[in-house]
Parts: structure tokens; C-alpha cells; sequence
């Protein structure tokens, strides 16, 4: 293990030459690439530098137990620094954990209300919102690309790109039926009612990963409805795009622009297709496994959302918290980095079970 963590960190050396070398930094396509090799790789050379630091510690620490005057504070030297030791071999055995290559991506983020009516609307309006407020809190750009407002609030459908570092890392564990429990405004005797809606998170397609033959579109452009102002039934500037393969259709009507809501329909349709691709995937290995893979099944109910006990649980780690007004004001980090070590665990289990 050690010696691949060698290569590696000499990999490491490499990369910090090149990434100050002028023609590197000329050539910005292979900077990103180099670059985001670089800060992938940093957490487990930074991890094994420390380690081997820890290493020549004990070392030290062990002669020092020759000393009488020195043997007992090297004693409780040494046993803290045999804890660090642990703590450090496991740490560097998650980080060597097969990488997902997605992980670095930016996302396309789907909600759409499911069961419940205008109730599930107005609960997929404020999932966008905690998603939304989470992606400020971590300096991400959100661009609304499509959506179906519901008339009593909220919306049928919300579709929204999430650009920023890391984005598909932290949120590739929120694809699922979310449920919420509470009162609707409408309900006049107070009754708990339950609705849903279904979130999925896809890493977005990059151009080389998917490959669409402008034959295989049908492109149709129409006038927007909805919020808009006066362009809207005066121009035809919404677009609808259909891949006739896969029978994948995606709208976009946010722009005044028919070629900036064309660009937003390719990119929400090359995402869906590379998903799609995606999922089947998951599927065979955990058909395969015969067990499920973490994000694979978007059918599972993963999420409850309780508003009068104030309550979230995340059924899938057991997970409850009892802060749902900050968790719905976007504070989620606790929730997806809990989740990020579940599977963390997992992997390195079954990664165990099969050395």
C-alpha cells in the first residue's frame, strides 16, 4: 500500500512542476485537467506526509523510554501519537478508496412534486430553496434552467445546473423520494397531511462524453408561457429538444433567447442521457452484488421531512435530527457528510470482504 502511495505522491511532485510551467498555464484545457488532478491527489499525499512524520515521532519517542527523567513523559507521548497513527491508516485507507470520477463535477439538479397536489408543490419549492441557500453556503452557482411554477406556489417541476468545486461529492446521495408531514395552509381541522417529491442529482455530461448526432434530434421552438414579461407569447423563443433514440425530451423557456434556452436544452439532455446510461449501471452491479448501490435506486423513499415534531430523518444511515428550520434554511452538511461516510464504509467493507 505504501509503496503505491510513494508513486503517487512522486505523481504529486510532478504535477505542482507542471502546473507552474508557462506552457501548462498557456494551455488552459490541460491546466483544469492537471489541476484537478493535483487537488484530488493532495488529501492523501498531505494524509501519508503526515503519517511518515508521525512514524519518525514514535521512533524518537521509543529511545526517550531509555531515559528515566524522560520515560514517562515519553510514554504519554508515545501514546498519543500511536493513536494518530491509527487514526491516520485508516484515513489514508478511505482515500485510496476507488475515486468516483464524477465526484468533481458540476450537477443537474431535478425536483418534481409527486404525490400530495399543490401541497407537494409548494414542498418542492422549498427544496429547491434549501438546496439553493446550501449551494450559497458553499459558494456554488446555481442557474434556474427550466421549470413549472404551481398556481397556488412552489413548482410541478424545477430544473437547475449547480456549478462549483466538488458539487456531485456532496450531493450525489440526495437522489430519492423526499416525504414531508404537516399542516397545509389549506387544511382547516389541522390534519397532518404526507406528500412527496422525487429530487435526482446527475454529474453533467462534458462534451466528450457524449456523443449526439444532430440527425437523431427533433428540434421544435415555440412561444413561452408563464412569467416573462412582454416577450412572452410575442416571440418564439422556447425550446423543446427530443433525442428519437432514447425518447429523452427536455424544454427550456427561461431565456429570451432561443439560442441560450437551445444551449441550457442540450446541456439538461446530454446530462439525462449519460444518467441514463448511469443508472443502468448501477443497476447491473447491484444486480450483480446483489445488494443496492448508494445513489442508484431513485425510486427509494430516502428522506422524512416532519414539521410538527420538527424532525428529519434520513431512513436510509437512521439519521434524525431535530433542527428541521435550519436544515430547510440549507444548513445539510451534517446530513451529506454523514451520508458520505456511510458509503465510505461500506466500500471499504466490501473492499475487505473481497481481499
Amino acid at each position: 500500500m505504501f509503496e503505491k502511495i510513494e508513486d503517487l505522491e512522486i505523481r504529486f511532485q510532478e504535477l505542482e512542476s507542471l502546473l507552474s510551467d508557462p506552457s501548462v498555464i498557456a494551455n488552459q484545457p490541460e491546466f483544469r485537467k492537471l489541476s484537478r488532478e493535483h487537488a484530488d491527489l493532495a488529501p492523501l499525499v498531505e494524509a501519508f506526509r503526515h503519517y511518515k512524520k508521525v512514524l519518525e515521532e514514535i521512533e524518537e519517542n521509543q529511545l526517550l523510554l531509555l531515559d528515566p527523567e524522560m520515560k514517562e513523559m515519553a510514554e504519554e507521548e508515545l501514546n498519543n501519537l500511536n493513536a494518530e497513527q491509527q487514526r491516520l491508516e485508516s484515513e489514508i485507507q478511505l482515500l485510496l478508496l476507488p475515486k468516483d470520477p464524477n465526484d468533481s463535477r458540476d450537477v443537474i439538479l431535478e425536483i418534481r412534486a409527486g404525490t400530495g397536489g399543490d401541497e407537494s408543490a409548494l414542498f418542492a419549492g422549498d427544496l429547491f430553496r434549501m438546496y439553493s441557500r446550501f449551494a450559497e453556503k458553499n459558494r456554488w452557482k446555481v442557474e434556474m434552467l427550466s421549470c413549472s411554477e404551481s398556481e397556488r406556489g412552489g413548482y410541478k417541476e424545477v430544473i437547475a445546473s449547480i456549478e462549483g468545486q466538488d458539487v456531485y461529492a456532496k450531493l450525489k446521495y440526495e437522489s430519492g423520494t423526499h416525504r414531508v408531514q404537516r399542516v397545509p395552509e389549506t387544511e382547516a381541522q389541522g390534519r397532518i397531511h404526507t406528500s412527496a417529491c422525487t429530487v435526482a442529482i446527475m454529474a453533467e455530461a462534458e462534451d466528450v462524453d457524449i456523443d449526439i448526432r444532430p440527425d437523431d434530434l427533433k428540434i421544435d421552438v415555440y412561444r413561452s408561457s408563464g412569467a416573462g414579461g412582454q416577450h412572452v407569447n410575442t416571440t418564439d423563443s422556447a425550446v423543446r429538444i427530443t433525442h428519437i433514440p432514447t425518447g429523452t425530451i427536455v424544454a427550456c423557456q427561461e431565456e429570451r433567447s432561443q439560442i441560450k434556452n437551445r444551449a441550457k436544452a442540450m446541456k439538461v439532455l446530454k446530462t439525462r442521457i449519460m444518467d441514463n446510461i448511469t443508472q443502468e449501471q448501477n443497476a447491473k452491479l447491484a444486480a450483480d452484488r446483489k445488494q443496492q448501490v448508494g445513489s442508484g435506486d431513485r425510486s427509494e423513499r430516502i428522506r422524512t421531512y416532519n414539521f410538527p415534531q420538527g424532525r428529519m430523518t434520513d431512513h436510509r444511515i437512521g439519521l434524525t435530527l431535530y433542527r428541521l428550520d435550519s436544515i430547510m434554511a440549507g444548513d445539510i452538511e451534517e446530513i451529506t457528510e454523514s451520508l458520505r461516510s456511510h458509503y465510505q464504509m461500506e466500500a471499504l467493507k466490501a473492499q475487505s470482504e473481497t481481499n
